[in-house]
Formats: structure tokens, sequence, C-alpha cells
């Protein structure tokens, strides 16, 4: 049981080091990494210790092993971020790739609920209200919450980039890696009803997010209104 606790150890010293470079920028998106043998030196640990820990980050996507090549961080592209951050898809399958038609970004107090859930329990927050198009027809509706603290300058950046989370990795080193999606069936409401001039008991799907980077921090809230009349919410489970 002591051996085996203490190559977790070591393990975890090889994982949490990678974690932390990434984290600092020293290893900067699409950079390559040192090599298994050349990690496991530097950290005193052995090869295949270092390997496992490097499989372990390319399970979770924080990192990409090419063969031949050797391992480099994950970067986020507008197109990788879709895939895996936006599931509407139309009645083919095929990705949908939404316009950007309104965009709001504004820093305000946060709440007791913002407070709870996002990491740092930020007292301000940015909050990034847009709406989105596909083929001319009103889309979806976001509102995203992030702490200021972790996000500097947000706001003079606007207008923000269709994709946020590549900004994210880009601009302020925070990658976002994951992220829990609730969804429930809802109605369009008097609020929204004029924004996409439809009526309020439109049916829409409801979504709520928590995002997660590479320390597992909460580092967003959002909130959607997802209008699928001419597309569908999907989920692959492997």
């Amino acid at each position: 049981m002591t051996e085996k606790r203490e190559a977790q150890k070591l393990y975890r010293k090889v994982f949490d080091t990678v974690i932390e470079r990434i984290v600092s920028g020293e290893y900067g998106p699409g950079s390559m990494l040192p090599s298994e043998f050349d990690l496991g030196g530097e950290l005193g640990v052995s090869q295949g210790t270092a390997r496992k820990a490097l499989m372990e980050l390319e399970r979770k996507k924080v990192i990409e092993r090419r063969q031949g090549k050797g391992s480099f961080v994950t970067q986020r592209t507008p197109e990788s971020s879709l895939f895996h951050f936006f599931r509407l898809r139309d009645s083919e399958g095929q990705q949908v790739v939404p316009e950007l038609s309104g965009e709001t970004v504004r820093r305000r107090k946060s709440n007791a609920n913002e407070r709870r859930q996002l990491f740092g329990s930020p007292a301000h927050v940015f909050e990034i209200e847009r709406t989105r198009t596909w083929r001319g027809k009103p889309l979806c509706q976001e509102v995203s919450v992030v702490p200021t603290e972790l996000f500097p300058g947000l706001a003079d950046r606007a207008p923000l980039p269709n994709t946020l989370y590549v900004l994210f990795q880009q601009a302020y080193a925070c990658a976002v890696i994951a992220a829990e999606d609730d969804l429930q069936a809802g109605l369009l409401g008097e609020k929204l009803s004029g924004v996409f001039d439809l009526p309020p008991e439109t049916p829409v799907l409801v979504g709520t997010r928590r995002s997660y980077d590479l320390l597992e921090r909460v580092v967003e809230l959002r909130h959607s209104i997802y209008l699928t009349g001419d597309a569908r919410y999907a989920v692959r489970m492997d």
C-alpha cells in the first residue's frame, strides 16, 4: 500500500507540474512539452510514471500526443471550441455554426449564487449577453458570467470573438476543458419575445452551464435559451 501511495504521489507530481506550467503560460497553447524521458529526469520520476501522467493529460484533452513528434498543449481554435462546447446540430447531424448578431458586456456586482459557485467568490463579475442567429433566423440567447479577477479588461476587448473559450485561452491562459450542461424545456417568455420577434409561448430549450478550467475551477456560469425548430442539441456518449 505504501508503494502504491508513493507511485501515486510521483504521478501527481508530474501531472500537477505540467498543469501549473500551462496555467502560468510557460507551456503556451500549441507548444511542445519535454519528452517523457526529459520530464521524468527533471522531476525525479521514472519514464513510465511520466508517460502515465501524460496519457491522463491526453485523456482529459489537455495535451495532444502526435505519433513520432511528441506531446503538445492543446490549442483551442474556433472550430474545435465549437465542436466540443456548442452542441447544436442540423437535421443531418452537421455542426451548426452560429452568427453573432448582438452583444453587451458589462461589469457588475456578483450575486450570492455567483459568489457561491464561481472560483474565488468574486465580488464583481463580467456579464456577457449575446444573441445568435443561424441561416437568417434566431437561434439562441446566452448570458455568461465570469470573475473579473480572472479576466481583467475583458469589457475593453468588446466586441468579443464568436467563441469565448479561444479568447480565454489565448489572452488569459485560462483553458476551459470541461463543462456541465443542465437542460430543460421551457417557453421563450415576454422578455425575449421582443428580442426574437416571436410569441412568448414559443417552445425553447433552457440550458445552464458550469465551465471548468485546467485547475478544475468554475470559471464561467452560463444561461442559454435555444430555439431548436431547425436544430437539435446533440451529445455523443462513448
